[in-house]
């Protein structure tokens, strides 16, 4: 089966194993102590971001270390740029419209 990226990080579990392996390699056995899932599962969840391309597991003597391989989630970066800049320039329109909400001086309307 072909996967990509997007598949990668579609889970919130694999989201916490990029990070988690993001910041140092780890052994399977270590990345699975930070879960509450089975072995198996964790296995699972490694297979397809291995097949996703977003780690890389090297052997070293008997264990299997997993990195990360962030080029691969520049995909991701590169298709929400777009999007994060669409999103910046409206909140900036935004912060724009509520300065001069602010600093416009306030009608006082007289009762008759």
């Amino acid at each position: 089966m072909r996967r990509d990226v997007f598949q990668a990080i579609a889970d919130p579990t694999r989201r916490e194993i990029i990070s988690l392996i993001s910041k140092q390699s780890l052994n399977l056995n270590a990345i699975a102590d930070n879960f509450d899932v089975s072995r198996p599962a964790i296995s699972q969840h490694i297979k397809i971001l291995t097949e996703c391309g977003v780690i890389i597991i090297k052997q070293t003597g008997r264990e299997r270390y997993c990195e990360t391989n962030l080029k691969k989630l520049a995909e991701v970066a590169d298709w929400i740029a777009p999007f994060r800049k669409m999103w910046e320039e409206r909140y900036d329109r935004l912060d724009s419209v509520l300065d001069d909400m602010q600093h416009k001086p306030k009608k006082i309307i007289k009762k008759k």
